[in-house]
């Protein structure tokens, strides 16, 4: 077939196309005897599900196919026949409510092969699946090439071969290109398959935009906005100054329909001023008088204002130990308290703070979030093992002084977006504390990192504040792209890693 100015569509079939589909048939299954569909069986399946029932066509002649039924899965189960899946070719199987798409069949017609069709026409099915919002796409596969090598090696080795390339198999290599996965290897699927010794591989793609119902409200947000708060750091005459100046905030982020707002770590030094005359380490523990308060304001504000509030870190005294916490206050009143894991050298000669040991995910309306303060996010552990929780977004708080502080907390903030797949937040203070011992200083420039991939800014960069400049940072992140990047991206550095080499795991 001459394709270098051919035209191609693809469209749903129609009673009229049986003629070609016939003969596109007979063609690709040459090999089996009576491969070919009846007119009586393709009226009914156009009758039942026309959606199901794709074509491609190169100048207007249909050369090839995919039709489909939709199954509820759990009445077969992974051990089933091609004659059971299609009620003996009578299609009774079909349920409208089912979940599954599955597959009966597929195939392009000799001629056409090369110009890649089959591709497209897996690809028209996927997005039927994605409409119809079904959980997966099964199909029986068969392995035709199998019986050239059955005397040497089992279907699983077979299998294990094709997948690493060693053998190539026109419907398994295919299938696997298409970023399908073998469940399990099936006898006697088909029967009179000569070719795969009745050998079939049962074969899924998942629909990542599967929701097991739809929801009249509190539908899981695809778009998420994020609202940061880069603080400078001024004095305060009380704590009741400290709270007007974060709802000023918080009111700024919130009516910009913002679904979290993150503040920086230890922002509110400033009220260590009334104890510059103490040591430094008295001084933050005087600090941390204030924070169980802190908290209670700040869940006031994430229900009045409508809006997740992190409130960056602050000190906290538990059995005469200091750490550096802070709080996920969510909008519907509940909370959850955070801890810094890793004390720079700093906080532990100056403060004698203490590292926490509680690392965790949390679930919230806008996504799966994780929060690191600072120096943790200089530890790829840490940002790894939320990852494998299905963290979304990374929030960090930070507070650095000097130019070289920041870079690291940024660069490898960059870093674990890629790594990890996800996005990450960070917030710092700016400007100067005069008269509070050991917070004189502070450099920040706040921003979203992003992975780095088609979907994404080319830099990794969402966006970034203006250095060392109180101002607010608000960025929309898409949860959707995040799913498209896991499953098609160009690397996959969650899936690709080498766990038959190494692992990561907790002690605590």
């Amino acid at each position: 077939m001459e394709n270098s100015h051919a035209t191609i569509a693809i469209r749903h079939l129609k009673a009229s196309d049986y003629p070609d589909l016939k003969a596109a048939m007979i063609a690709a299954y040459k090999q089996l005897e009576n491969s070919y569909w009846s007119e009586k069986h393709i009226l009914k399946l156009l009758e039942i599900f026309p959606d199901g029932q794709i074509g491609v066509f190169v100048d207007d002649e249909m050369v090839g196919a995919v039709l489909s039924l939709i199954v509820d899965y759990q009445k077969f189960g992974d051990n089933h026949t091609y004659a059971q899946i299609t009620g003996k070719y009578t299609f009774n199987t079909h349920d409208p409510n089912g979940d599954t798409l599955y597959g009966i069949d597929v195939f392009v017609h000799p001629k056409a092969r090369g110009m890649r069709l089959g591709r497209r026409l897996y690809d028209a099915r996927k997005e039927l699946c994605e409409n119809l919002n079904l959980k997966s796409i099964i199909a029986g596969g068969r392995i035709p090439n199998y019986a050239k090598y059955a005397k040497e090696i089992t279907p699983k080795e077979y299998i294990q071969k094709v997948k690493d390339k060693e053998i190539y198999d026109p419907v398994l290599s295919f299938q696997l290109s298409n970023d399908f996965h073998v469940i399990k290897i099936l006898k006697g699927y088909l029967s009179g398959d000569v070719e795969s010794l009745e050998y079939a591989t049962l074969l899924e793609w998942n629909n990542i935009y599967y929701t097991e119902e739809e929801k009249v409200i509190q539908v899981p947000k695809s778009t998420v906005r994020i609202g940061l708060v880069q603080w400078q750091m001024r004095h305060f005459a009380n704590i009741e100054a400290l709270f007007d100046q974060m709802e000023f905030f918080i009111d700024a982020v919130s009516g910009y329909k913002s679904d979290f707002v993150l503040f920086p770590e230890l922002f509110n030094a400033p009220l260590m001023a009334d104890h510059n005359h103490l040591s430094e380490a008295d001084a933050i523990r005087e600090l941390a008088k204030y924070t169980e308060q802190l908290r209670d304001k700040c869940i006031e504000f994430a229900i009045s204002y409508n809006i997740n509030i992190i409130t960056g870190s602050m000190p906290y005294l538990r059995d005469q130990y200091l750490y550096n916490v802070g709080y996920l206050c969510r909008r519907d009143g509940s909370y959850e308290m955070y801890e810094k894991i890793h004390i720079t050298p700093n906080e532990v000669s100056y403060w004698g703070m203490q590292g926490g040991d509680h690392l965790q995910t949390y679930e919230t309306d806008a996504g799966k979030i994780g929060i690191l303060i600072c120096y943790d996010v200089e530890f790829p552990e840490l940002p790894r093992m939320l990852a494998e929780e299905g963290l979304d977004i990374l929030f960090v708080p930070f507070l650095t002084d000097t130019q070289n502080g920041y870079t690291r907390v940024r660069n490898c903030a960059m870093a674990r977006a890629i790594e990890n797949e996800c996005y990450v937040a960070i917030a710092g203070s700016v400007g100067n504390l005069p008269r509070v011992n050991n917070m004189d200083i502070q450099y920040a420039q706040s921003a979203v990192f992003t992975p780095a991939d088609f979907a994404f800014p080319t830099n990794g960069i969402k966006t970034e504040a203006t250095p060392n400049t109180e101002m607010t940072l608000i960025a929309d992140v898409d949860l959707d792209a995040l799913k498209e990047l896991h499953e098609y991206g160009s690397v996959k550095n969650l899936k690709d890693r080498r766990v038959d080499l190494y692992a990561l795991k907790r002690k605590k």
